[in-house]
C-alpha cells in the first residue's frame, strides 16, 4: 500500500484533528481542541458519505466554531474553574492557625510541625518541645514560622 492510497480524506482529516489536539497541549487556552474535534467530525462523516471539499470545509468550520461558542465557557468553568469570590488568601490559610510540633524546635534549627494533616518544616525564635501546640505567625516558601501558644 502506497502513501497516496493511505492518505484518504478521512485519514487526512483525522491527522489534522490530531495535530490540533496536540497543539492544544502546547498552546493552552481551550481553543484549538474544538478545531481538532471539528476535523474528527469531518473524518467521521467522510467514512459514511462522499462529499466535496467545499462541504468538508463547511462542516469543519461550522462544527468547530459552534463547539467553540457553545461549549468553551461550560468546559472551562467545569474543569478550570477559578472561584475568586470565596478565595482564601495564602496568608489567611496559614497565619494564626494552630499546628502541633512533631519535633523539638530550637532557635536557628528547623524542625517539623503538623498542619492540616501534612508535615511542614518550621522555625521558631523560642525553644518548643515536641508535641506542643504552636501558632503559625508567618510563612516563607515551604517553611512555617511558629511561636508557642500562651
Amino acid at each position: 500500500m502506497t502513501l497516496q492510497e493511505l492518505l484518504t480524506p478521512p485519514v487526512v482529516w483525522f491527522l489534522i484533528g490530531l495535530v490540533f489536539l496536540l497543539l492544544e497541549l502546547v498552546i493552552p487556552g481551550l481553543f484549538l481542541i474544538f478545531f481538532g474535534i471539528g476535523a474528527w467530525i469531518v473524518a467521521l462523516v467522510l467514512v459514511f458519505f462522499d462529499m466535496s471539499i467545499t462541504a468538508q470545509l463547511l462542516i469543519f468550520g461550522s462544527t468547530s466554531v459552534l463547539g467553540l461558542l457553545l461549549l468553551r465557557r461550560f468546559i472551562k468553568d467545569k474543569f478550570f474553574k477559578e472561584d475568586r469570590s470565596g478565595e482564601v488568601s495564602l496568608e489567611e490559610e496559614f497565619i494564626n492557625k494552630i499546628a502541633v510540633a512533631k519535633s523539638t524546635l530550637t532557635p536557628g534549627i528547623p524542625g517539623k510541625v503538623s498542619f492540616k494533616g501534612t508535615q511542614w518544616s518550621a522555625i521558631s525564635d523560642k525553644e518548643i518541645e515536641k508535641g506542643s501546640r504552636v501558632k503559625i505567625i508567618g510563612k516563607e516558601s515551604i517553611t512555617l514560622q511558629v511561636t508557642t501558644i500562651n
